[in-house]
């Protein structure tokens, strides 16, 4: 389910989704934001996604004559206005605005129906830039080489610096781009809602847009649109270490006070070692065992962060960063509750994540097993490792 926006950034967000083209390019007898895609219309894909952000209202812009399939197709979906659009896709803006100005948002946000999949983090990264900016657009870099022709034969290359493609939904202070709408001049025909605001002069900030905006435009693309060549990968770590007099007891690479520690070849931090083989479970590269073994003399005593550090570089290396990992500490005593928040920060530290990427628990067997007669500590761990993405450059 997507996530919904901050209470401090979804008050006051509305939405315009632009369906009110032919899609005559896409085929078939219905225009294509009507066409299913994954199960459903195509058109419901964001709208859904907005809805689930907690975006309201939603004025959906919608071809006259299509009222009833549009109504089908968002059926369910709450706050959903439909008006019908223009000529040209500034004309359904414009339109899809002054339906707008009755319910006074703060902010607004401008998507083209055929872009489907639309993550929650751009929707949050474009209504967070709105506080500095009344403008904000996704983009992404251009990555390959780029050159100039004229009548069929190359003429130059062109630098990529400074140059992004530009995807939806784009972000406003509504009021800002209602008047940049009613202000403009000349045929209606610009090429995004950045150029009309641009025109009225408006700042329009850049933030990092994402591959699954990709545009729905031929038939083959409603057929199949490619999803990433790498998928998120999941991977399990288990581990236990006895505890022993005379050892230090270090856990998610914190030390804790306990008259114990926990006997290993390394530090013993079981913990980190369960979260280390998670990691590299998810890769497929083995575990720790393989990278660190126990027979090598290298590694007496060895801090567990290196270790947590080595498989975290070997999954860029391959591709993937941690997107979610999840370690559970099994263990009668020591408390592991007033260690969390450093034993989180850690973590995230030594990988280079958000502390937010990091849940660390705690439970006990009940005084079960080894772990419930104080003979050592388990912990397990699950790692979500996702692909990585272009880096938005500043």
């Amino acid at each position: 389910m997507t996530a919904p926006l901050p209470p401090s950034t979804s008050a006051g967000v509305a939405a315009i989704i632009v369906a009110a083209g032919k899609g005559l390019r896409a085929g078939g007898e219905v225009p294509k934001q009507f066409a299913r895609w994954r199960g459903a219309p195509l058109l419901r894909h964001s709208a859904q996604a907005m809805a689930a952000a907690g975006v309201a209202p939603i004025v959906v812009a919608i071809p006259a004559g299509w009222d009833d399939v549009a109504a089908q197709a968002l059926s369910g979906l709450d706050q959903i206005v439909l008006v019908h659009g223009g000529e040209t896709r500034q004309e359904s803006v414009r339109l899809a605005l002054e339906a707008l100005e009755e319910h006074r948002p703060a902010n607004v946000l401008i998507h083209d129906a055929a872009r489907p999949d639309l993550p929650a983090r751009v929707i949050r990264d474009l209504v967070t830039a709105l506080a500095a900016k009344p403008g904000a657009i996704p983009v992404l870099p251009v990555v390959d080489s780029v050159v100039r022709g004229d009548e069929g034969v190359r003429v130059k290359s062109v630098s990529r610096d400074g140059l992004y493609r530009v995807q939806t939904p784009q972000a406003f202070r509504f009021a800002d781009i209602l008047a940049a709408h009613r202000a403009w001049q000349g045929v209606a025909d610009a090429g995004d809602d950045a150029e009309v605001g641009q025109a009225a002069g408006l700042a329009i900030g850049l933030v990092q847009g994402d591959e699954r905006l990709r545009k729905v435009t031929f038939a083959t693309d409603l057929e199949e649109i490619s999803l990433p060549e790498r998928y998120p990968r999941t991977g399990l770590g288990l581990d236990v270490h006895r505890l022993a007099e005379g050892e230090e007891l270090w856990l998610c690479g914190i030390r804790v006070p306990h008259d114990k520690g926990l006997a290993g070849h390394s530090d013993a931090d079981v913990a980190i070692h369960a979260l280390v083989d998670a990691i590299l479970g998810a890769i497929g590269a083995g575990d720790i065992g393989d990278h660190f073994p126990p027979s090598d003399p290298q590694w007496k005593g060895a801090s567990s962060d290196r270790f947590l550090a080595h498989a975290v570089a070997l999954a860029r290396k391959a591709g993937y960063r941690p997107g979610n990992v999840d370690v559970t500490i099994i263990c009668e005593a020591p408390k592991i509750g007033p260690h969390k928040p450093a034993m989180r920060a850690r973590l995230a530290e030594v990988m280079g994540a958000d502390i937010d990427q990091v849940s660390v628990k705690a439970t006990t067997t009940e005084r079960l097993g080894l772990t419930g007669r104080g003979e050592g500590i388990a912990a397990q761990a699950v790692a979500v490792m996702v692909p990585l993405q272009e880096e938005f450059p500043g």
